[in-house]
């Protein structure tokens, strides 16, 4: 049951906004805080938050802090435990925060997928450690693959479920690959069409539906070990980030995961209108997918990982045809439902800034990479939250001094008026916790707009 207002149909985008940010603003009141300094933090944090995404100045620049695997690190662990035996992982979370919470202004819970799971699903997306990478890796892999053939762009457009179910799972999940012996669904039609069941009577597909209920077992049984640990931040002070819905730019989910890097760059060139057909019905994919997720109404951000937009990947003119139009599109449907817009700039967006600032003030943050955020705060500082980009190289093989520099120049430059979060420009995986506390040094030692 949704708890919006009664007259959510009539409200503007603004007055959705502000709606969403109040919760967050009072999420506090269903917190059982450790004790008042707790409460009286998270408060402040998430304050400071709202005034940095309206793009007025809080009481100090907001940190943004990642740690990546220091925390298995330090207690002995590798990449492999986090997907493989996440009560382990996450033990080792708790008592690296009962140690460094408090220093790093900021509550550590690594995240990784369900190896086990995966495996049984045969998931071939990805690769993980333990699972096509070395035990030590610090997280995913990507395995890009072309599993959508030039010729099905036409069985995408006319039936994006039945080309998913039939055709793109069985590739991306050998779990899958049972399905592949069904007709369309859509053939049932009374009782003539029935024939389209069949295959439900084979060994194949029997032994399919008891890999996934294996496959559910798994996740539950990683659920059960990481939820008693999902309030804890909070309880503590921290602001929860529990907030947001994920999104991926249409462009990137037929260049990522259907088509593949290469053929998507042909694609531009000989067969433009399917493409852009497609792109079209990805966009509706990714609007409906979050306007109908089971927890929107209480989120007030949308997330998203820029992959094929950055600087050098494609022409503007190749930008502003096929990868603007489609994201805009998505962005303007969730704008109008009050939720703000995080876009995560991987690489750079130099050559991007003066064409993407499109939107309402406030609605939009832009999180940089490698991007030049003296130009990132004169082009969309008005407009848009800014945040990022201490390299990520700096915070791994630098010296704490250097980090409290670098630190010290982006908050001059990008603080004044408001609107900026510092944050590494992408997650170290193995940071040096020295360069982690420089960053907070630096925020408290130059962040503040009022003493």
């Amino acid at each position: 049951m949704s708890n919006k207002p009664e007259n959510w149909s009539t409200m503007t985008p603004e007055e959705k906004r502000a709606w969403r940010l109040e919760n967050f603003r009072n999420s506090g009141k269903a917190i059982k805080f450790v004790d008042a300094e707790a409460e009286k933090r998270y408060n402040t944090r998430v304050q400071r938050m709202i005034n940095v995404y309206n793009i007025k100045e809080p009481d100090r620049v907001p940190l943004s802090m990642m740690s990546g695997n220091l925390a298995l690190a330090m207690n002995g662990l590798e990449g492999r435990d986090l997907f493989y035996n996440p009560a382990k992982a996450l033990e080792a979370a708790m008592k690296f925060n009962d140690k460094y919470a408090d220093k790093l202004e900021a509550f550590s819970l690594p995240m990784g997928g369900n190896g086990q799971a995966m495996e049984i699903l045969d998931y071939k997306l990805y690769r993980w450690p333990g699972h096509g990478l070395s035990n030590s890796s610090g997280g995913w892999q990507f395995a890009e693959g072309e599993y959508m053939t030039a010729d099905e762009y036409d069985d995408l457009i006319r039936d994006p479920t039945d080309f998913w179910l039939r055709k793109y799972l069985p590739r991306v999940m050998g779990s899958f690959q049972p399905f592949k012996m069904f007709q369309p669904f859509t053939n049932i039609i009374e009782n003539n069409g029935l024939m389209v069941l069949n295959p439900f009577g084979t060994p194949e597909v029997r032994n399919m539906f008891d890999t996934f209920v294996k496959a559910g077992d798994a996740f539950n049984q990683a659920a059960a070990a990481s939820m008693k640990y999902m309030s804890v931040g909070a309880t503590r002070g921290f602001s929860t980030s529990m907030w947001g819905e994920y999104c991926l730019a249409p462009f990137d989910v037929l260049g990522d995961t259907l088509r593949g890097t290469t053929n998507i760059m042909k694609d531009m060139f000989r067969r433009p209108e399917k493409l852009l057909a497609a792109l079209d019905v990805v966009t509706e994919i990714m609007i409906n997918n979050v306007l109908n997720g089971p927890n929107v109404d209480r989120a007030f951000i949308v997330g998203y990982p820029l992959h094929k937009g950055a600087d050098g990947w494609m022409s503007q003119s190749a930008f502003e045809k096929f990868y603007w139009p489609s994201l805009k599109k998505v962005m303007d449907a969730f704008i109008k439902e009050g939720l703000i817009q995080s876009l995560f700039a991987e690489g750079s967006f130099n050559s991007r800034l003066d064409y993407v600032n499109q939107f309402p003030k406030g609605s939009v943050i832009w999180y940089f990479d490698q991007s030049d955020m003296a130009r990132a705060k004169k082009v969309l500082g008005k407009d848009c939250c800014i945040q990022g980009n201490v390299p990520s190289s700096l915070i791994v093989t630098g010296e704490p001094k250097a980090v409290k520099e670098y630190c010290k120049k982006l908050i001059d430059t990008c603080a004044p008026g408001g609107g900026y979060i510092l944050a590494p420009g992408a997650n170290p995986d193995n940071p040096k916790l020295e360069n982690l506390i420089a960053m907070v040094e630096a925020v408290n030692e130059f962040g503040y707009y009022r003493k």
